[in-house]
Parts: structure tokens; C-alpha cells; sequence
């Protein structure tokens, strides 16, 4: 009884603040009757933190449902000294009303402005725990956003140093409103592959939503159809307004949704907390429609539609996220085609340019491609080719196979694959330019494509001369199929001299093994070296013979130089003690490959008898 009386006395006490304050008198249809605030109070100024204390009463705005934020009152429990750290406080404060005392604190409620009479006092921006009865939240002081309004406009993000990994959420009870994400047109297995990877981060959390119809298939080169500032959209946003921040968009969405508290002509603040702590961000800022908030005291959060696109957020800080109007949002352009037997479908969207995330972007577009496709099926394999534009390079190749295994997890294996020669390009300490675009094909097959190298045999003999051409006969055997025999015919180099000489009969990852052997150099390649390892990966699907001549190679910086004299290989023994340098006594030299029919694996070593007489002799 007495919580319900002391419930009844504080709204009461609260509707004749909210009357009584200036700047939040409202109009009245009838002398004896008050209408609601129509909206958040404009021009009152800030309040600072100073003369916060406990017993204040304010009123919060946020969105509830559709676009137009909703007032609720808020009670000040009092000033936390350092909760966000040190010298950055957080003010303490009950919600009150019908609905959030329903809903509790909801995930994209973070950045709802709060205010004193008609002075802005900060936003809604942490709660305590998930299973709270009492709505309490904490409010970020405006003086704190304020700071990450007043960073310069015109900094290279690339010139900025800064750990970009996403943040995992404090282990105390005080912690983030969560920016749940809308992941329009995924899969629930794709959702599933973004939490994993995602986890501890604050950006695993999904909310049901959808998309706001922006498709890049209408647009050019897989650029988005129309993603141009709306003016007439700029000129909605107000404070309470919910809002997004695109990390895709396109034929898929992803997008983490957030509410305005501050709005002035050029910029708007968002959120009171950081998304990723990343610093210098360029992510599509868009409206957003909530279409209804879901009460939980597990996971309470707002179902959203996104909207049209106003600028780009381009700051992401400890107390704010600050978006520019107008501002273009810099992103990397994906085009995929999936094509089988029948049919073929195209995904194009735009992934954000942030190392900590766009690998685990372009990882889970590419398994949702693959999961599309109604020919899609734990027998299906999968051969991706394509390749990666950088600004200043040739594009780089990719050549990628995927074949089904009892898991039927090629999709996975595929899409993994292909984030990881990905990421050795984009996450390169060296690289300077952009990634323009990137392409890629993808043929599904409908069967495992696994062929097994059996066996394999010189035809021709093995007692030969320089010069001479040799015939390799190899047993292949492709999954539960018949074994079939495969001739290459290979003419030896005139050069060779008298004596042992070894045939190398193998797939594509041997041979690689054999050029360039594994090590641990002393610092990670550069862009230079890393292209040049992926332009000389031999494609999976064909048999390679090659030589083993007892001269000696060395594999550096992504290339293999072979046949070297031994004075050389001595000026290069340093780097190999560093290395920085493989050096062997055989040099492997590829002189003839053929189709394996699918993924060949396996090798096979074979000896010839250099006979001395023709070549050079």
C-alpha cells in the first residue's frame, strides 16, 4: 500500500511540474484540461551537472511506437561519481508512467534526451541488470556528448591510431542500454553466425525488424539504388527521434538502432554511449519507424523498420555517437552471383570500412548468399571465384573450393575461407588505399567434388636423359565414383646433368607447401608480399607434376625464386635464421598440370635416372 501511494503522490507531483515548468506549458483544449507535451522543448539550453541533486523532476522522450517520441517522467536518484570512469559521471534517475514502468529499459532507447524543465540534462544511456522490477537507468551528462560534437569535421580516418575492437560490456551490474541490431533478409543460421562472432561485444543483440526498401540491385555496379541525403527526412529528426547506423545495406541489412538526444543544423548525438569505441566511423545514418516495443525483463527492445537515409554517423566515443546531414558514408561496394544448374541469383549490397568488423560483414553476407539458393543442400559444393579491388593494385584473384562433407557445413567452409584471404588484404598494417569493390562468383554443384590421388607412375620408364619427354600416369578416384587414370606428358629441361632427379605428382596445397614452405617470420607480410602470395596459389582442382632438382630455392616475401647458385643462398641465410626466408635444397618447378575433375588431394614422389647424353651434353 504504501509503494502504491507513494506512486499516486509522485504523479501527481510530476503532472504539475510538467504544467508549471516553463517552456513545457502545453496548449489546452479546455480550461479544466491539460493536453500532453507536443514535443521535446526547443532552445532551453543545457543543464549542467553541477546543480543535478537528488529529487529533480525531468521528462525523457522517446520513440514508443511510430515516429513521433512519446514524453515520460523521470525522477533523480542522484550523481554516481566515476561510474563511466574516471571524471565522467553518471546521473542516476527512475523512469515513470504506464509504459515504462511496462516495458522497463528497453534495448534503442539509449540517447533518449532528458531535461529539466526545458534544459537539456543528457540521455538515457545504461541500465541496471536485466531483471530490475524498478525502471532505473543511467543518464550520460550533456557536457560529455557535447565534446564529441566539437571534434573537428575534417580528419583523416586513416591518419587516426586507435583500437577498433569492439568493446565487451563491463562485468558489473551498470551496463549499456544495448543498440540492438536489425538484420533484414538473413537467415537464422546467418544470425547465428554473426552472434557467435560477435559475442561479448554488445553487438550481438537482434531484434526483429525490417528493412527500409532501399535494394542495391536497382543501382549500378552493386552500389545502393538511392542512398542520397533525404531533405525532407532531415528535416523530421528531432530529439526522441529513433535512428539507425547501417553496417550493410543493400539486398541484406544490417543496421543498430539508437535514439537522438541532441540535434542542432549540421549535426546530431545519438545513443550516450559508444557502438564500438571505434573513434573515427562513416556509417549510413537513416530514420527509423519503431513498430512496437517489446516488454521483457529478459530482452526488452523496440522492432524497427529503418527509414531513409540523412547523413553518415562519423564519430563513435565513449558518450556519444555523433552523425553529420547530408554527409556521404564511405563503404565497399559487394556484388555476388550464386548459380547452379537453373537458376542464378545476384546479392549486391555495401559493407562499412572498419577493420574490427567488415571481415565478420563480408563473412556473414557471403553464408547468407549461399544459403539462399534453392539448390542449396548438404550434398551441394561450392567453387567461388572472384576477386578484391584495392586502390592502387591489380585485383586480386580468388579461387576457393568448398566440398560437401557428412556436416553439409560448405557453405561455412566457403564463406570462412573467403573472409580470411580477405582480411589478410584489409586488415594489412601496410595498406594505405581503399578497398573499392569486391566481386565474387559462386558455382554451386550439386554432389561432393573430393578426388582422391591414388596412385602414380612413370609410363615412359625411369631411366631417361635431359631433354627427354616423360609420360605420369595418376589414379584418381572421385567420391563414391570409379577410379579413372589421368596421362601428362612432361618434357624435361635440356639443362639438367647427370643423376638423381625426383617427380613431385601432387595436389594444389602440396605443391604450395613445396614453393614456399611454412614458417614464423619476425613481422607480418606487407600488402605487397600478401597479394603476391594470393596471386601464386595454384587453383584446387587440376594435378600438378613437378621437378625437385637438387638446386637450391628460397621462398620470401611471397615469391619463389629456384636454382640459385650457392653464393646467393649463403648471402641469404641470415633472413632464413630471421625467418623472414625459406631456403631448401630442392627446387620445385612446375612443368605440367591437368584437370583433377574436382578438389584433388593427396601427392606422390617418383624417381628418374638422368642418363648423361643429350640436352647440353
Amino acid at each position: 500500500m504504501k509503494n502504491w501511494l507513494r506512486r499516486a503522490a509522485f504523479a501527481i507531483c510530476a503532472a504539475l511540474a510538467v504544467l508549471l515548468t516553463p517552456g513545457l506549458l502545453p496548449a489546452q483544449s479546455a480550461p479544466e484540461k491539460a493536453a500532453a507535451p507536443a514535443g521535446p522543448p526547443v532552445g532551453g539550453g543545457f543543464f549542467p551537472l553541477k546543480e543535478v541533486h537528488r529529487g529533480l523532476i525531468g521528462t525523457a522522450w522517446t520513440v514508443f511506437s511510430g515516429s513521433q517520441p512519446e514524453a515520460m517522467q523521470v525522477e533523480i536518484l542522484g550523481v554516481l561519481r566515476g561510474a563511466r570512469g574516471p571524471g565522467h559521471d553518471m546521473i542516476l534517475a527512475q523512469l515513470h508512467g504506464a509504459k515504462p514502468e511496462y516495458t522497463g529499459v528497453v534495448a534503442g532507447m539509449s540517447g533518449s534526451p532528458v531535461y529539466i524543465g526545458n534544459r537539456l540534462l543528457g540521455s538515457l544511456s545504461y541500465r541496471i541488470g536485466q531483471f530490475s522490477k524498478d525502471p532505473i537507468a543511467g543518464i550520460t551528462p550533456i557536457e560529455q556528448m557535447l565534446e564529441v560534437r566539437d571534434l573537428p569535421l575534417d580528419r583523416d580516418q586513416r591518419s587516426e591510431v586507435r583500437d577498433q575492437s569492439p568493446r565487451a560490456p563491463a562485468e558489473n551490474t551498470m551496463r549499456a542500454m544495448e543498440t540492438p541490431l536489425v538484420m533484414g533478409g538473413f537467415h537464422s543460421e546467418a544470425i547465428r553466425l554473426w552472434q557467435q562472432k560477435m559475442a561479448g561485444t554488445g553487438l550481438e543483440t537482434v531484434a526483429a525488424g525490417g528493412m527500409g526498401g532501399i535494394s542495391a540491385s536497382a543501382g549500378e555496379a552493386g552500389g545502393a539504388a538511392d542512398t542520397a541525403p533525404s531533405a525532407k527526412a532531415i528535416a523530421s529528426i528531432i530529439p526522441g527521434s529513433a535512428v539507425s547506423a547501417q553496417l550493410v545495406r543493400g539486398d541484406l541489412e544490417i543496421a543498430a538502432t539508437c535514439t537522438v538526444t541532441y540535434v542542432d543544423r549540421k549535426h546530431l548525438l545519438a545513443c550516450g554511449h559508444a557502438l564500438l569505441q571505434a573513434g573515427l566511423v562513416s556509417l549510413p545514418m537513416t530514420t527509423t519507424e519503431v513498430v512496437a516495443t517489446l516488454a521483457s525483463p529478459l530482452n526488452a527492445f523496440k522492432i524497427v523498420n529503418t527509414g531513409a537515409t540523412i547523413g553518415a554517423f562519423n564519430e563513435d566515443r565513449d558518450a556519444a555517437l555523433r552523425g553529420v546531414f547530408g554527409a556521404k558514408a564511405r563503404m565497399i561496394p559487394v556484388q555476388i552471383s550464386v548459380h547452379g544448374a537453373d537458376q542464378e541469383r545476384k546479392i549486391n549490397v555495401e559493407v562499412l570500412d572498419l577493420p574490427a568488423l567488415t571481415p565478420q560483414a563480408v563473412l556473414v553476407v557471403l553464408y547468407e548468399a549461399l544459403l539462399q539458393t534453392n539448390e542449396s543442400t548438404s550434398e551441394t559444393s561450392y567453387h567461388l571465384t572472384g576477386s578484391i579491388d584495392l586502390e592502387g593494385y591489380p585485383p586480386s584473384p580468388l579461387n576457393l573450393w568448398a566440398s560437401a562433407g557428412d556436416a553439409g557445413a560448405a557453405p561455412m567452409e566457403l564463406a570462412l575461407g573467403t573472409a580470411v584471404q580477405f582480411a589478410r588484404l584489409y586488415a594489412n598494417g601496410s595498406r594505405r588505399g581503399s578497398v573499392r569493390s569486391i566481386h565474387l562468383d559462386v558455382e554451386a554443384i550439386p554432389r561432393r567434388v573430393d578426388v582422391a590421388l591414388v596412385a602414380a607412375r612413370l609410363v615412359s620408364g625411369n631411366v631417361v636423359h635431359a631433354g627427354d619427354t616423360v609420360v605420369v600416369e595418376a589414379t584418381l578416384r572421385p567420391w563414391r565414383e570409379a577410379a579413372r587414370n589421368v596421362r601428362i606428358s612432361v618434357k624435361l629441361p635440356a639443362r639438367l646433368g647427370a643423376g638423381n632427379l625426383r617427380l613431385l605428382v601432387s595436389d594444389a596445397g602440396t605443391l604450395d607447401r613445396a614453393l614456399d614452405q611454412p614458417r614464423q617470420p619476425s613481422h607480418a607480410p606487407d600488402l605487397e608480399t600478401a597479394l603476391a602470395q594470393a596471386r601464386r596459389q595454384h587453383p584446387a582442382d587440376r594435378i600438378y607434376v613437378s621437378l625437385l632438382v637438387p638446386e637450391t630455392q628460397v621462398g620470401m616475401e611471397g615469391q619463389t625464386l629456384s636454382s640459385l647458385p650457392l653464393s646467393v643462398a649463403n648471402a641469404l641465410e641470415p633472413l632464413r635464421a630471421a625467418q623472414d626466408a625459406s631456403l631448401n635444397g630442392e627446387s620445385a618447378e612446375v612443368e605440367a598440370d591437368a584437370p583433377a575433375g574436382g578438389v584433388l588431394s593427396g601427392f606422390q614422389l617418383l624417381n628418374l635416372r638422368i642418363e648423361p647424353g643429350g640436352g647440353l651434353d
